[in-house]
């Protein structure tokens, strides 16, 4: 088990830039590879972006690629999200995740099994 924390969302104007992080718990956070989740309100919780273990492969959903970009620090036990151009649409809160025993890109969110709280991020027209 690993506890996540985010934190950095906020509210923006459109068009505008932000960076969420995560901090895991525990010396084992490179065994993990990581995803960022958002929902919207009466929305299913989608993913976003995902990364393996090593940062070396990453995944983005269609709606993000291009303007998004994940990254880990595997010394520093954290994962960012780095969110540019962001659109109203992009608002929801944003949820950090690990997938134990999973050194690859996992998209699906049924091989996560760590979560955080979720940070809010709204973005205005």
């Amino acid at each position: 088990q690993v506890q996540l924390v985010e934190s950095g969302g906020r509210l923006v104007q459109a068009g505008g830039s932000l960076r969420l992080s995560c901090v895991a718990s525990g010396r084992t956070f490179s065994s993990y590879a990581m995803g960022w989740f958002r929902q919207a309100p009466g929305k299913e919780r989608d993913v976003v972006a995902a990364i393996s273990w090593n940062g070396r492969s990453t995944y983005y959903a269609g709606s993000v690629k291009g303007r998004f970009t994940i990254s880990r620090d595997n010394a520093k036990n954290t994962v960012y999200l780095q969110m540019n151009s962001l659109k109203p649409d992009d608002t929801a809160v944003y949820y950090c995740a690990a997938a134990g025993g999973q050194y690859e890109v996992v998209t699906g969110i049924s091989g996560y099994d760590n979560w955080g709280q979720g940070t809010q991020v709204t973005v205005s027209s």
